[in-house]
């Protein structure tokens, strides 16, 4: 049987969990009011930090799921995420429109990566 190891646990959940050779990264979001970009960027740092302290980086992610408020933020998202991903390692990605956890947030991504 595989052992578990949280990432970063708190009351409520942990920031990843490691199982075997995978990570789950709880969803990582950006600072309500600010636009979606700004929002974007913070969630992605949010998310090569917590790559790092599983010891691994976004060029070993396995599936995002990015999760936006409003699709017409789409193509700006985008813009964003174009810049991020490791451009030798392009993951898969699911993108959807969603209702956020509170009124000011516009980007949730959640991953999936291998150690």
């Amino acid at each position: 049987m595989s052992s578990l190891q949280r990432i970063e646990p708190g009351p409520r959940m942990s920031e990843a969990t490691i199982h075997g050779n995978t990570v789950y990264l709880a969803g990582q979001i950006g600072r309500e009011g600010d636009d979606i970009q700004t929002q974007a960027r913070t969630a992605l740092a949010e998310v090569d930090r917590v790559l790092a302290l599983a010891g691994t980086s976004k060029s070993r992610i396995l599936q995002a799921t990015v999760w936006l408020a409003d699709m017409a933020d789409f193509a700006a998202m985008n813009q964003v995420w174009d810049a991020w991903i490791d451009p030798q390692n392009p993951p898969p990605r699911a993108t959807g429109e969603a209702r956020l956890a509170a009124a000011g947030l516009k980007f949730e991504v959640i991953i999936v990566a291998a150690i």
